[in-house]
């Protein structure tokens, strides 16, 4: 994790997925939501619960291993948050480590990596 989003080479793949489908929509650099919110809704996110204020709601973040962006954000912790809760991963205590049983990263591969 990086703060309380992920980070890494999933975290980097999750994002170009995003980003590829309109979920996110990257602007001169800048990233916001785009139009259609089908996908987070099933995913279990409702965009306009995500808090905004001096936090935004979607951000790029430098991945220092993996030298590109990965999600930040109230999205970016949303959706690690669903990925915790869906019991596809857990977080080691006391670690920035984490872990994906192999059914969970077949899903989030499936969610986040597939065309």
């Amino acid at each position: 994790v990086c703060y309380d989003h992920l980070a890494g080479e999933l975290a980097v793949a999750m994002l170009d997925n995003l980003l590829a489908r309109g979920v996110i929509e990257d602007r001169d650099g800048a990233l916001s939501l785009g139009p259609d919110t089908g996908f987070l809704r099933a995913f279990g996110i409702e965009p306009e619960a995500l808090p905004r204020g001096r936090r935004p709601v979607c951000k790029a973040c430098l991945d220092w291993s993996e030298r590109r962006s990965h999600l930040a954000g109230s999205l970016g912790a949303a959706i690690l948050t669903r990925i915790y809760e869906q019991g596809w991963a857990r977080r080691t205590q006391g670690t920035r480590l984490v872990t994906f049983s192999a059914p969970g990263l077949a899903a989030f591969e499936a969610a986040f990596r597939s065309p």
